[in-house]
């Protein structure tokens, strides 16, 4: 083919090509204009349409933490909670057979009543409300546990419903609570921490939101398919492990609840590691259930936002103190009973005093002479500057809120006097722990902490608890001096009301008068606070007890004697005692495998530890236990041998603590509902009734 012909071939080609895409253009531009111009295109209202559409968000709610203790043993948690609803209107109902709102309202207040804190004329108000498509029950048809669900559902009430939400549970109730704190929703239906390690690790706790970002139409809550959408993931808050031991804790918890008995203000007992800082026990008196924060007296928590003047546990450091700057000679002598400082009479707590006495023994005695006389020699400049290097009037940075720092400030001579025995000034419990430190750490200040750890959701572990020196305060000859005289107030003083069967002890009581609020201490026969601070076992210590206590109705052995027993069960239970009698060992027992073993047999090697054995059912072997092999029990706490057994009696209850209630009803499958909070004062059903899946047991709680 000539090439002539071939190039007008192709020009045509190029044109026939140009004019189809034209006209396709034109096509798409006339179209557009249609569209813009016109509401409706082909039977749709495009306007309407645009206008329907709207981009949504929904929140990915993130899962709050746990709090759990140093065992692993669950502290706090969130769990579902129930709000009860009542569907009023008939419009639910399409078929009578199978009615969906209440029908017969007095039959259902009735019923309801039963097992819902409220009369039954209440109930049936809320129920006669006119109008209203469905109803709630006030504040106490809310945060309903899983057994209040339970039980309503067992009742097949007709229109009776749940709105189901999430709240926070304290697994141990009472149980360290100003430590764990509590957590509660706020106008939002967030949960926040507002006390202890729920306040200060709320950010932690709570993780962070995620949300979802979508287009939909306005009339549905669905995404529009095929159309972009956003979503960022939420992320889960993270356990924290607190450096509790709820063995030990346990043990707290029963020392100070022996202090209602002499009508105390308030009560605290600490234990903290001697070493390392972590706080291992903190029970105050009183205290509260963080389920419900109605039995909150005191947002306060004594171990850090409590501040006192506190007596003469501070000999220990205005002692060490003369001892560090090369003044004291426990050997030299002077005249106990008073001295005169510029205008005021400066005397010991007895009058007469005990004549002529070594300095050692004026410790002993807890001489207030004595440490007017050191502090005197050091001056107050000296003594200001240790006080403040062990920490008082300052935070220590404990992982709690609410922390306070006292005051130790003092300018006359009469003020380093009283500063020397522990009145004019103030101070907190974790700053008397934190000072004491220096006592086990050959005179390095240790920081005390009460979170061992913190595990994200991936089980990533983000911080770890451990021992920090806050800085070097006492020369090692200083603390080995102390330790000497920290030994004679137990074992060499006027009383021996301090010692502790099996386990050596080093401590220093307190006195401080309480202030009458116009510049004067009271002359009253209780204002006191009362505290004792120890260190044992003497040889190598491990621990460090603080004590402490206001307005104790009772005499000083009253006083001592809860201190003095906790003290014996710890060493027992850390197997810290001197030496290994039989009576020690019986009163910490480890819990062996016991499943498939003879009842009896089992039995009777248990009770020969002085174990208390609740036996459930009359079967030949063991098919459950608790507490589990490998954890410890103290001696007469219960251990729970469930039987192979096809009838179970039902025992007698009363004295028993919740707890152990949870954990019978738990391995015998019944239901069981509390009345208040304590220990059990009576119960529904009388003792050897038969119990089944289905019984359900009423106990009326109380201290």
């Amino acid at each position: 083919m000539p090439k002539k012909k071939k190039k007008k071939e192709g020009i045509r080609a190029f044109n026939f090509f140009t004019i189809i895409v034209g006209i396709i253009f034109c096509g798409a531009i006339a179209r557009l204009g249609y569209v813009t111009l016109n509401e409706e295109v082909d039977g749709t209202n495009l306007q309407a349409k645009s206008a329907s559409i709207t981009t949504a968000s929904r929140t990915l709610y993130a899962s709050r933490g746990s709090i759990f203790d140093i065992n692993g043993d669950t502290l706090a948690s969130t769990v579902n909670s129930y709000t009860l609803i009542a569907y009023l209107s008939p419009s639910r109902t399409t078929d009578p057979n199978n009615p969906r709102h209440v029908v017969d309202k007095e039959m259902t207040a009735a019923k309801l009543a039963t097992v819902l804190d409220l009369p039954q004329e209440k109930i049936l108000e809320y129920l006669s409300a006119e109008g209203k498509y469905q109803v709630e029950f006030g504040p106490k048809g809310k945060d309903l546990t899983e057994l209040d669900r339970k039980n309503i559902e067992n009742l097949d009430l007709p229109g009776i419903d749940f709105i189901t939400s999430t709240k926070r549970y304290y697994d141990m109730s009472t149980f360290a609570s100003y430590i764990v704190g509590y957590a509660k929703k706020n106008e939002n239906g967030e949960i926040n921490g507002e006390l202890g390690i729920e306040s200060y690790y709320n950010d932690v706790l709570a993780g962070t939101n995620g949300f979802t970002k979508f287009q939909k139409y306005t009339s549905s809550n669905y995404q529009i398919p095929n159309t972009p959408s956003e979503t960022v993931e939420a992320k889960n808050g993270s356990d924290i492990y607190l450096t509790i031991d709820s063995n030990i804790q346990l043990i707290a918890e029963k020392a100070v609840s022996k202090y209602t008995n002499y009508n105390v203000d308030w009560a605290i007992f600490t234990v903290m590691d001697a070493k390392t800082g972590a706080i291992i026990a903190s029970a105050t008196n009183p205290n509260f259930n963080p389920n419900d924060t109605n039995t909150i007296t005191s947002y306060m928590n004594p171990l850090v936002s409590y501040q006192y003047e506190p007596g003469s546990v501070m000999k220990i450091f205005s002692f060490a103190s003369s001892i560090n700057e090369g003044k004291y000679d426990g050997n030299a002598t002077y005249e106990s009973g008073h001295i005169e400082v510029a205008d005021a009479v400066i005397r010991d707590a007895n009058r007469k005093g005990w004549g002529t006495i070594t300095f050692d023994t004026g410790f002993a005695y807890s001489s207030n002479v004595a440490a007017t006389t050191l502090a005197l020699e050091l001056g107050i400049s000296t003594l200001t500057d240790y006080y403040d290097a062990l920490g008082f009037g300052k935070k220590t940075g404990i992982e709690l809120s609410n922390e306070v720092v006292g005051d130790i400030d003092f300018t006359y001579k009469t003020e380093l006097a009283t500063a020397s025995f522990g009145q004019g000034i103030t101070v907190t419990p974790i700053q008397m722990l934190q000072a004491l430190s220096t006592m086990t750490n050959n005179g390095d200040m240790i920081k005390p902490y009460v979170v061992e750890k913190i595990v994200d959701d991936d089980g990533n572990i983000e911080y770890e608890g451990k021992r920090k020196v806050v800085r070097n305060v006492f020369k090692p000859e200083t603390v080995t001096k102390m330790h000497e005289l920290m030994h004679k107030v137990v074992y060499e003083s006027l009383t021996k009301i301090w010692q502790v069967p099996n386990v050596s002890v080093m401590g220093k009581t307190g006195t401080a008068q309480m202030s009458a609020g116009n510049g004067s201490y009271s002359d009253e026969e209780y204002d006191y606070i009362k505290s004792f601070a120890a260190i044992f076992p003497e040889d190598n210590p491990r621990y460090v007890v603080y004590a402490a206590a206001q307005r104790v109705h009772g005499t000083p052995k009253e006083f001592a004697e809860p201190i003095t027993t906790a003290i014996e069960e710890i060493a027992s239970y850390a197997k810290v005692t001197d030496n290994d009698t039989k009576e020690t060992e019986s009163k910490i027992y480890t819990v062996d495998n016991y499943l498939s073993k003879d009842v009896e047999q089992v039995k009777a090697s248990l009770q020969s530890q002085n174990i208390n054995v609740i036996t459930i059912g009359n079967g030949k072997y063991v098919i459950d236990e608790y507490p589990k092999k490998g954890r410890t029990i103290l001696s007469n706490g219960k251990l729970f041998l469930l039987t192979n057994s096809t009838e179970y009696l039902l025992p007698n209850m009363l004295g028993w603590g919740q707890n152990d209630v949870k954990i019978y009803c738990d391995l015998t499958n019944i239901t069981c509902n509390f009345n208040n909070y304590g220990y059990v004062l009576s119960q529904s059903i009388p003792e050897n009734t038969l119990i089944n899946k289905d019984t359900i047991l009423d106990l009326n709680l109380g201290v």
